[in-house]
């Protein structure tokens, strides 16, 4: 640095209120400096500067799995937002989500010297986990799990996104609405299934069954046919996420039943390609770059102190052509 100050014919001090983007500098000195630094290559040292600082721009996050459209846009949304924001990320996905995992990434993360943590969970497991490892470590809970209220958390309306669906379908007038609901233990799962569950019209309550599904297309698939094997199948399938529904909707292909003149199908997530199914899925829309916003506005003010808060993200359902009034009995 103090060759780049004396390249530059300014102070050492200069130097390091341009490399921190210190407004108080002016252009025409900024200019000098800058091209100080590009003569000379200079780099900065970042492991003097997090010693000297205590503040090393690395946040630590950890997310319960990238195979799955909604950690994967979520991760995505906090890594540029970090980035946005001047922070870089470390990011751990967990293979298994047990508690000794859970613990060896967060003291990975600590003994990294990261300012804070961001944990996208996907069960009470992990949830309970990171909790216990982050100690007093500023973090912040991409969950909808049970988190005390002394730890900020954000998520997706997972039930409100759920209700909107299941209006729609009862609006058309399905009253037999069957779920082809995510794996036990997965949080949103459990949020999506319980959310369903409760808005069942009264009668067809008994005439909905659910079936449990792992998030996969073939999942999907084969919850279809076992539904379409019922002597008194739906009129309508809500699938807790888009893969699951593209299955269900390739299975009424195979049994050459007509969507969603036969049958109504709604998913969950609206990935790349819900629009050009056949027929084009409606499903429910998560805001995934709001996500990764208030993820990190949440984490920036537990950084600060201030105290921990809960937040929703809204979920948008787009309607699309695979949903219609039930055909007549």
């Amino acid at each position: 640095m103090a060759d780049v100050a004396s390249l530059a014919g300014v102070s050492h001090q200069t130097v390091s209120r341009v490399l921190n983007d210190s407004p108080s500098v002016s252009a025409k000195t900024r200019d000098k400096v800058l091209e100080a630094i590009s003569i000379l290559g200079y780099r900065r040292n970042l492991a003097a500067r997090t010693l000297a600082t205590g503040n090393s721009r690395i946040l630590g996050v950890l997310v319960s799995s990238t195979t799955l459209s909604g950690p994967s846009g979520a991760l995505l949304a906090i890594e540029q937002t970090a980035r946005v924001n001047g922070y870089w990320v470390s990011m751990a996905s967990l293979q298994n989500g047990d508690v000794d995992e859970v613990r060896n990434v967060i003291s990975h993360f600590i003994d990294e010297g990261v300012d804070g943590i961001i944990a996208v969970t996907q069960t009470q497991q992990a949830v309970d986990a990171t909790l216990q490892a982050c100690g007093q470590m500023p973090t912040v809970l991409v969950t909808s799990g049970v988190v005390p209220p002394d730890r900020s958390t954000v998520d997706i309306d997972q039930s409100g996104g759920t209700c909107e669906a299941m209006t729609l379908l009862k609006g058309l007038g399905h009253t037999r609405i069957a779920h082809v609901r995510g794996p036990h233990r997965d949080l949103h799962a459990e949020a999506r299934a319980a959310a369903w569950k409760d808005s069942l019209p009264p009668e067809g309550y008994e005439r909905s069954p659910q079936v449990e599904g792992d998030w996969s297309s073939g999942s999907g698939y084969r919850a279809a046919m076992s539904l379409l094997a019922t002597d008194d199948p739906p009129t309508a399938v809500f699938a807790a996420n888009d893969r699951m529904a593209f299955g269900v909707l390739r299975a009424l292909n195979d049994r050459e039943m007509k969507v969603p003149q036969q049958m109504s199908v709604v998913g969950f997530d609206d990935i790349e390609g819900s629009d050009c199914s056949i027929p084009p899925l409606t499903t429910v829309r998560q805001n995934h770059q709001e996500l990764g916003r208030a993820a990190m506005e949440l984490l920036l003010e537990a950084m600060q102190g201030c105290e921990a808060r809960s937040q929703k993200i809204p979920a948008q359902l787009i309607v699309r052509s695979s949903t219609s009034v039930p055909p007549h009995e």
